[in-house]
């Protein structure tokens, strides 16, 4: 199986989407030298002050599920937590290539 993905919804809590941003970010940064990790990107919805959506791409399963292993993504994961409204949405998806993706 190649590459994997998804697309994850987070709703803050009102007056949260900032700091729960700024987690997120945070997390990129830790993932950016995690081998496996082709794209995890932030994103703030245009049309819901209260969303935050992150696109990730993984260059396996395998990779995507040793990620959430890292003792410093755990930590920043119970940190966003205490920031949603209500639990993520997530849509899984098989990235196929295009614009900012290698052929891998």
């Amino acid at each position: 199986m190649g590459r994997v993905g998804r697309y994850v919804q987070l709703k803050a809590r009102k007056g949260q989407r900032d700091a729960l941003v700024k987690h997120m970010l945070g997390v990129a940064q830790i993932l950016a030298d995690v081998p496996g990790c082709e794209l995890y990107m932030i994103n703030t919805s245009a049309t819901d002050a209260d969303a935050v959506w992150v696109t990730e791409v993984w260059s396996t399963q395998a990779d995507l599920d040793a990620s959430v292993t890292i003792e410093s993504v755990k930590a920043s994961v119970g940190q966003v937590v205490t920031l949603l409204a209500g639990p993520p949405e997530r849509i899984d998806i098989l990235p196929l290539g295009g614009k900012g993706l290698d052929d891998g």
